[in-house]
C-alpha cells in the first residue's frame, strides 16, 4: 500500500460518537476555537494559534496536502452538537516498514470524556486492517497524563521515554513512546 491509496482519497470514518473526515474551509472557526487555547497547545509540539488567520493558514496548508495526496489530518466530527473539536492523523508512516505513528489534538471542552481514545482506537483499526500496518507508536510529553491515558485506553503499551527527545517552545523535553502491534489487537 502506497500514501496516494489512503490520501489520495483520504476515506472517512465512522465511530458511535464521531465521523472523522477530511477538514473543510468551513471548519476555520470551530478549529480556532481550540487551536487558539493555550491548554489545548500546552503539551503538543505546536503553538496557539494566535489568530484566525493563523487558522485559516493552518487549514489551507491542509487542504493543499490533500489535494497533493500527502499525510494530512482527519477532523474529528462529534455527532451530538455537529462540532468540528479536533484533529486525528497518522503523523508518519514508512509503507516499507509496515509502521505508523498517529498523533491527535482535541478541544479543552471535550477532554475527559473518551473522545481523544475513541479517534485513536478507530484511526489504529483502520491502520491495523486497511493499510496492513504491524506497529502504530505515539509519542507524548512525559508531563502530558492526559495523552499517555488515552493511549493506553487505546490498548499501547509503554515502551520508555526518550530523554531530551523533541526541542520545542525553546526548551528540551523528554518524550514517552507508547506503541500497539498487530498481535496486541482483535484485528
Amino acid at each position: 500500500m502506497q500514501l496516494k491509496d489512503i490520501y489520495g482519497n483520504l476515506p472517512q470514518l465512522e465511530t458511535e460518537r464521531l465521523v472523522l473526515r477530511k477538514i473543510k474551509y468551513e471548519d476555520i472557526d470551530d478549529i480556532h476555537t481550540y487551536a487558539s487555547n493555550p491548554e489545548v497547545s500546552k503539551y503538543v509540539f505546536w503553538g496557539a494559534h494566535e489568530t484566525r488567520a493563523a487558522t485559516e493558514e493552518y487549514v489551507k496548508m491542509i487542504l493543499a496536502l490533500y489535494e497533493e495526496g500527502k499525510i494530512a489530518p482527519w477532523g474529528i466530527h462529534f455527532k451530538e452538537d455537529n462540532k468540528l473539536i479536533g484533529t486525528v492523523d497518522f503523523v508518519s508512516w514508512q509503507p516499507q516498514h509496515k509502521t505508523a505513528e498517529i498523533g491527535y489534538a482535541l478541544s479543552v471542552d471535550y477532554w475527559g470524556r473518551g473522545i481523544a481514545t475513541e479517534a485513536a482506537k478507530e484511526l489504529i483499526r483502520f491502520g491495523m486492517k486497511e493499510m496492513d500496518l504491524v506497529r502504530i507508536q505515539a509519542k507524548s510529553l512525559v508531563a502530558n497524563i492526559g495523552s499517555e491515558r488515552v493511549m493506553e485506553k487505546a490498548g499501547m503499551k509503554f515502551e520508555g521515554i526518550l530523554r531530551n527527545f523533541i526541542f520545542v517552545k525553546g526548551a528540551h523535553y523528554d518524550v514517552k513512546m507508547y506503541s500497539i502491534i498487530k498481535e496486541d489487537t482483535q484485528i
